[in-house]
C-alpha cells in the first residue's frame, strides 16, 4: 500500500492531498489561504494590472497544508502512514517568477525587501510589463522568429522575460539584488530538496518552454545576443538560470532532511518535475491524445497534447507548443482565457458588494432564463485576452442593457461570454488540425456550477465530461510522484498506467441542447464581430450588433 503527495500552489491558496497510488483515492486534504494581501494577492491601489504574492505565504503554506493533510490522511485511511508516502509532486500557478539570492532564498524574506513589491513572486496574472511583452514580439518577429512561432506568434505581459526586464525597468536595485530567478512551480520542489544555489534547481521545461522561449532546437534559453537587444543585463542574467530543462520523467530532487523532519516524512523520497497546475491538472483528468482538458478557475487553461513523433503546425494566438511540457514524448498545446471566475467574482463581489450567497441566488435566477432572452452580449476581457488576440490592453464590454436588465441576466451574460470566448480557442485549435474527440473540464466551477457547464456545452457544441478529482491538478502531481517513484516501490513504471489506475470521470456529462444551440449560433456570429472589432483585427460596422440582439430577444421571447 503505497501512497503519494499532490501539492498545488492556485492563485488564492496552496493545497496538499495524499493519494493512495493502487486506485487514486485522496485519503486526506488540506488547504492553506496565503494570508499577505487581498485574498493572498499583493495588489497596488493605483495600478490595476499589478499583482504580487508572498513567497513566505509559500513556505508556510507548504508546512501547515502537507502536515495537515497527513493527519487527515490518519483518520481516513487506518492503512495509511507517513511512511508509506512514496513521492511528492508540486504544481503552481505560472508564469509566476521570484527573485531570489545566490541561495535560493526568496528576496522578500530579508528585511530591507519585505515591503518591496517588486521583490515578491510576480503572479501570474500581473500585467504591468505589457510595454515589454509588445517589444519582445517586434524584436522577436524581426530578429528570432522562430522563438515566437512556439508560443502563438505573440509574447505575452504574463511570461518571464516581460516580467524580468519590467523590473529592470522599474526596480533596478530589486533587480541587481537578485542573484537569479524561478519560477514557482521549481522553486517549491527545488526548497524540499533542500538546493541552495538557484543554478543548481532543476528547471521543468513546461514553464521553461512556454513562458521563458525555451526550445532544446535552439539550445535551450534564448542567446545572450538576441537578450542584449532588450537589454545588456538581461543576457547577462542568463548565465545564472539554466542550461538545461526538463520532462516529468525526470525527478526534481529528493526530499531532504530538513523538510523531512518539519513535514514527518521519509527522507529521501523523490520530488516530481514541478509543472503548472494545469499542465499537471491535464494529466488528473487523463488527458490524452484528442482529449482537451479545461481547468477552469479564476481563469481558465486548455491543454492537450499531441504525440512527438507526428508533424504539428505552430498555431497563432496560442500560448505554445512544448515538447515534453505535460507527458513525456507528447508535444503539450495550452491555450486560456486571462478571467473567468475572476470575472464572476467581480461582478458579485466589488459591483454588487454580495458574498457566496449572492453567487447562488443569481444562478438560481439566471438559470431560468432562455439563451438569447436578455438580449446582452459581453466579451470577457476583463483581464485582457490571453488566447487568441493575446494582449492584456484590452477590457470586458457588456452591450444590450436597458433599463429593465436585470442583476440575473448580466451574470449570466457574463457566464456566457467566456463559454464564447473558449468556443473561440476551439475553433483555432480545429484550424490548425489539433485533435479534439472530446473535452474534459475539471476545476471547483466545473464541480459546483451545473448552469454553466449546460451553458458551455450548448455554445462550444461539445459534451463537457467532468474530471473525477475535485482536486484534479493537484492529483495530477501526485499522479507524477507515482511515476517518479515506479513500481518497485508501489507507483507505475508510466503515465499510461499511473493514470488508468488513478484518473477518471464523473458519471454526470452535460451534452449540447440543439435548440439552445441554434440560438447560441447567432449569438456567436455577433461576439466574432464584436471580438475582431474591438479585438483590432477588423473595421466591420458594428452598427447591427444591439438591433440584432433585440431580435434575438423578441424572437426568444415569443
Amino acid at each position: 500500500m503505497a501512497y503519494t503527495i499532490g501539492i498545488d500552489y492556485g492563485t488564492n491558496s496552496v493545497r496538499s492531498i495524499v493519494v493512495r497510488c493502487s486506485d487514486g483515492a485522496e485519503v486526506g486534504t488540506s488547504v492553506f489561504n496565503y494570508p499577505s494581501g487581498e485574498q493572498g494577492i499583493l495588489l497596488d491601489a493605483n495600478d490595476h494590472n499589478l499583482a504580487r504574492q508572498h513567497p513566505g505565504d509559500y513556505v508556510e503554506g507548504l508546512e501547515t497544508s502537507v502536515v495537515e493533510s497527513i493527519a487527515s490522511a490518519k483518520v481516513v485511511d487506518s492503512r495509511f502512514s507517513p511512511d508509506k508516502v512514496i513521492g511528492l509532486g508540486v504544481d503552481s500557478t505560472g508564469s509566476s517568477p521570484i527573485p531570489v539570492d545566490s541561495q535560493n532564498e526568496a528576496l522578500s524574506s530579508k528585511p530591507e525587501w519585505r515591503g518591496n513589491l517588486a521583490a515578491q513572486c510576480w503572479l501570474w496574472k500581473d500585467h504591468t510589463s505589457a510595454e515589454e511583452a509588445a517589444t519582445i514580439t517586434e524584436l522577436g518577429r524581426e530578429h528570432r522568429p522562430q522563438y515566437l512561432a512556439k508560443c502563438g506568434n505573440t509574447y505575452s505581459s504574463e511570461w518571464f522575460w516581460s516580467k524580468l526586464w519590467h523590473c529592470l525597468k522599474v526596480a533596478p536595485d530589486v533587480f541587481d539584488a537578485a542573484y537569479s530567478w524561478v519560477e514557482l512551480c521549481d522553486w517549491v520542489p527545488a526548497i524540499l530538496a533542500g538546493v541552495k544555489d538557484p543554478t543548481q534547481v532543476k528547471r521543468g521545461v513546461c514553464a521553461a518552454g512556454h513562458k521563458a522561449f525555451y526550445a532544446d532546437d535552439w539550445g535551450g534559453l534564448p542567446d545572450k545576443e538576441f537578450l542584449s537587444l532588450l537589454d545588456p543585463k538581461l543576457a547577462d542574467l542568463r548565465d545564472r538560470l539554466y542550461e538545461k530543462a526538463h520532462d516529468a520523467s525526470e525527478k526534481a530532487g529528493e526530499l531532504c532532511d530538513e523538510w523531512a523532519g518539519k513535514l514527518g516524512l521519509p527522507g529521501g523520497i523523490p520530488i516530481a518535475i514541478g509543472e503548472f497546475d494545469v499542465h499537471y491538472g491535464a494529466i488528473g483528468a487523463g488527458v490524452d491524445e484528442g482529449t482537451l482538458v479545461k481547468v477552469i478557475g479564476t481563469s481558465t487553461c486548455d491543454c492537450g497534447v499531441v504525440s512527438a513523433s507526428k508533424e504539428i503546425a505552430d498555431v497563432p494566438g496560442i500560448c505554445g507548443i512544448v515538447k515534453g511540457a505535460i507527458l513525456p514524448g507528447y508535444f503539450g498545446v495550452e491555450a486560456g482565457q486571462s478571467a473567468v471566475g475572476d470575472i464572476f467574482a467581480w461582478f458579485v463581489q466589488r459591483v454588487l458588494k454580495g458574498d457566496g450567497d449572492t453567487h447562488i441566488e443569481l444562478t438560481k435566477e439566471a438559470d431560468k432564463l432562455k439563451p438569447g432572452e436578455s438580449g446582452l452580449l459581453a466579451l470577457d476581457w476583463n483581464n485582457g485576452n490571453r488566447t487568441i488576440l493575446v494582449d492584456p490592453l484590452l477590457a470586458g464590454l457588456l452591450v444590450g442593457q436597458t433599463l429593465h436588465t436585470s442583476q440575473a441576466e448580466v451574470y449570466r451574460a457574463l457566464i456566457e461570454g467566456t463559454a464564447f470566448g473558449a468556443r473561440m480557442i476551439l475553433a483555432r485549435l480545429a484550424e490548425y488540425n489539433v485533435p479534439v474527440d472530446r473535452v474534459v473540464c475539471a476545476g471547483g466551477i466545473a464541480e459546483k456550477n451545473p448552469m454553466l457547464m449546460q451553458i458551455y456545452a450548448d455554445i462550444t457544441g461539445c459534451e463537457m465530461l467532468i474530471s473525477r478529482s475535485a482536486q484534479t491538478c493537484a492529483l495530477g502531481s501526485a499522479v507524477s510522484a507515482a511515476v517518479i517513484a515506479g513500481s518497485e516501490k508501489g507507483g507505475y513504471d508510466d503515465f499510461k498506467s499511473a493514470q488508468a489506475a488513478m484518473t477518471g470521470l464523473k458519471d454526470i456529462s452535460y451534452k449540447p441542447n440543439t435548440e439552445s444551440q441554434a440560438v447560441y449560433n447567432k449569438l456567436f456570429a455577433l461576439y466574432q464581430k464584436l471580438h475582431d472589432a474591438f479585438g483590432g483585427v477588423s473595421s466591420e460596422d458594428l452598427g447591427n450588433v444591439m438591433k440584432d440582439l433585440l431580435k434575438i430577444k423578441d424572437e426568444v421571447r415569443g
